[in-house]
C-alpha cells in the first residue's frame, strides 16, 4: 500500500504520521521528492482504513498494492523476453485461451487429465509442451479452466509449487466458492490470486471446437482480492491483452454470483425445460428465429452445469422462483380468458425489457 501526500507537508507531520502507521505494525518506507512525497506500508495492510488514512488534511490519496504483484509487474517489464502462460484443463475454454496465447507468441505450458486431449494439443501446436512440476515455476501467468471443485482441488494440490512472481486466475463459472479457496491459499504462498469469468463459448465443449478468437470482443468479469487496487487490476487487464476480450467488469464474488444465476443459468435451466415439451418433436416446418434462440443452450453439458447450479443454488432458486411465480400469472390470465389481465402482464414485460435495453418503443413504431 502507497500512501501519496500532499507537496507542503512537513518533516514533523511526516515524523508522526509514520510513527502512528509504524505504531499499527508496518514497516515503513519513505520516498521524498520535490512535489510528493510517498510513503510505502509493508506488511499486513488488510486491515488498514483506507479512508481514515485518506481523512488526513496532509494525503492526497492512498492505493493498496500488493507485494507478490509488484514482483510480477516488474518480471512482465522487462524487455526483450518471452512471456509463459500455464493453462489447467485444455477444453473448450483452456484450449481457446492456449490458442489466443500461443497465437500472441507466449510460450503455453498445458496440462489436462485426458491424454488424448494432451496429445492433440501438441500436435495441434496449441500448446509449446506439457505443464509439470518442474516448469510451473517459469510461468507468469497461470490460468485453472476446471470445473469450481476440481480448481479448488488443484490449488490445494499445487500451490506450494507456484512462483510468487505469478498470477493465477480460474475461468470458472461461478466465483465465491472459488475466490474464498483461492484467495486464502494465494496469501498462504505469497502468489497473487484473480478470479475470472470470460462470457463466451458455445454449446459445445472440448478441444476439437476450441479457436484461438473465442474471446475477441467478449466481456470478461474479474474478482481481484482486493477491490480498489487499480495498479493491479489493469496490469491483469494488459497479462490478458492476448485473448482481445471488449470490455472488462470488475465486482465482488457474491455480487458475480447472484447477477450470473440470472443472465447465464437461469437461460440454460429454461431452455433446457422448455424442449422437452411432446410438441417439441413435431417442431418441423413451424419453428424460426424464435426457437432457436429459446433452445440453443439446451444443448449443454450436464456435468459441468449440475456443479455450477448446486454451488450457486441460493441464487439461482431465487431466479426460479420469481420465473415461476411470474410465468403463473400469464397462465391463470389465459386460463380465465381474463383480456385486461393478459394484456397488462404482456405490457409489463415490454416496458421492463424497454427501460432495460432502451428504444424499444422506437423499434415498435417502425
Amino acid at each position: 500500500m502507497i500512501a501519496v501526500l500532499k507537496h507542503n507537508t512537513t518533516d514533523e507531520q511526516l515524523k508522526n504520521l509514520t510513527d502512528w502507521l509504524s505504531a499499527q505494525g508496518l514497516g515503513i518506507h519513505v520516498s521524498r521528492g520535490n512535489y510528493q512525497t510517498i510513503v510505502g506500508l509493508i506488511g499486513n495492510t488488510g486491515n488498514v482504513d483506507i479512508e481514515l488514512i485518506e481523512s488526513l488534511e496532509m494525503v492526497e490519496s492512498v492505493q493498496r498494492v500488493s507485494d507478490p504483484f509488484k514482483s510480477m509487474q516488474a518480471a512482465l517489464n522487462t524487455a526483450d523476453r518471452e512471456y509463459t502462460v500455464g493453462i489447467v484443463g485444455l477444453g473448450l475454454i483452456g484450449g481457446s485461451m492456449a490458442s489466443a496465447y500461443r497465437s500472441a507468441g507466449w510460450t503455453v505450458l498445458g496440462a489436462d487429465l485426458d491424454t488424448t486431449t494432451l496429445g492433440y494439443a501438441k500436435l495441434a501446436d496449441i500448446i509449446s509442451d506439457e505443464l509439470t512440476d518442474e516448469n510451473i515455476t517459469k510461468c507468469d501467468l497461470l490460468m485453472i479452466a476446471l470445473y469450481p471443485q476440481a480448481t479448488i482441488g488443484w490449488l490445494n494440490k499445487n500451490a506450494a509449487k507456484i512462483n510468487k512472481t505469478t498470477v493465477v486466475i480460474d475461468l470458472c463459472g461461478i466465483k465465491e466458492s472459488v475466490c474464498k479457496v483461492g484467495f486464502a491459499i494465494a496469501e498462504e504462498h505469497g502468489f497473487v490470486f484473480v478470479g475470472g469469468h470470460p462470457m463466451a463459448g458455445t454449446q459445445f465443449s472440448g478441444i476439437k471446437y476450441s479457436r484461438s478468437n473465442l474471446f475477441k470482443g467478449a466481456p470478461m468479469v474479474l474478482v481481484p482480492p482486493v477491490a480498489d487496487d487499480n495498479n493491479l487490476i489493469e496490469n491483469i487487464k494488459n497479462m490478458l491483452a492476448p485473448a482481445g476480450f471488449g470490455q472488462f467488469s470488475v465486482t465482488t464474488a457474491k455480487d458475480h454470483d447472484r447477477m450470473i444465476a440470472f443472465t447465464s443459468q437461469l437461460a440454460h435451466v429454461v431452455s433446457n425445460a422448455y424442449i422437452k415439451s411432446p410438441t417439441a418433436a413435431e417442431h418441423g416446418g413451424f419453428s424460426a428465429g424464435s426457437y432457436k434462440d429459446m433452445t440453443r443452450v439446451a444443448w449443454l453439458n450436464e456435468e459441468m452445469w449440475t456443479q455450477l447450479f448446486l454451488e450457486n443454488g441460493e441464487a439461482l432458486n431465487f431466479e426460479l422462483d420469481t420465473i415461476i411465480n411470474a410465468l403463473t400469472q400469464y397462465r391463470d390470465a389465459i386460463a380465465g380468458q381474463d383480456a385486461d389481465r393478459l394484456k397488462s402482464l404482456l405490457r409489463d414485460g415490454r416496458i421492463a425489457k424497454e427501460n432495460i435495453d432502451g428504444n424499444g418503443a422506437e423499434r415498435l413504431k417502425k
